[in-house]
């Protein structure tokens, strides 16, 4: 075999194992999709284990980061979180192909229930069960939330500026995209004063 038939089977079997990456990319996002309701936080548990648990794409830090970067942008937070975890992976391919394993389940699902199902909110087995989903929906956020609070409140600094941010949701109804700026400056300004913005920086350098 020549240097040239050589450098051929090496271009082949580079992109079969990147082929191999992105269809897991996407059946690994489609699975999330398929089985995830309430989206959100909702999600939070069930990306953990698929992703920081089972496969190591993500630490639980790096994910959380994630999920607050989902939230102050444009967009469906999962969609969003897919699309990060897809770019590590394989850069823009795998954030296109992450985000489209994230969203085809629920194209499929919707277009199967407006194609054959007319005046599906009446039907009286579809409201029973979509009662059910939303209690359990709530216990998911409640269990999400729990454990985002306790990995992200660690210093009396954060306990202050979650208990400030929602009682500027809660009781003064502040936009939420005043909140998460305003926080992010506070973040700033905090590890600023504490020296620790210079520290890390240092770090990653």
């Amino acid at each position: 075999m020549n240097e040239a038939q050589q450098n051929l089977l090496g271009m082949h079997q580079c992109m079969g194992a990147t082929m191999i990456e992105l269809l897991e990319l996407f059946a690994v996002f489609f699975k999330i999709g398929l089985f995830t309701f309430g989206g959100g936080l909702a999600m939070l548990p069930l990306l953990e284990r698929e992703l920081t648990s089972k496969r190591s794409w993500a630490s639980s830090e790096e994910l959380l980061d994630y999920y607050a970067i989902a939230q102050s942008t444009p967009g469906i937070i999962a969609v969003n979180v897919a699309t990060f975890i897809g770019f590590k992976r394989k850069k823009n391919i795998g954030g296109i192909v992450a985000t489209a394993g994230m969203v085809t389940p629920s194209l499929i699902i919707i277009t199967i229930i407006a194609e054959f199902i007319s005046n599906f909110e009446d039907i009286v087995w579809v409201q029973k069960a979509l009662a059910g989903i939303n209690v359990a929906v709530a216990a998911l956020l409640t269990y999400s939330v729990f454990t985002f609070a306790k990995k992200t409140i660690k210093t009396w600094w954060a306990f202050l500026l979650y208990a400030a941010s929602f009682s500027a949701v809660y009781f003064f109804h502040v936009h939420t995209v005043i909140v998460i700026l305003s926080a992010a400056l506070v973040g700033i300004l905090i590890a600023l004063v504490t020296g620790k913005l210079k520290k890390d920086e240092r770090e990653s350098a």
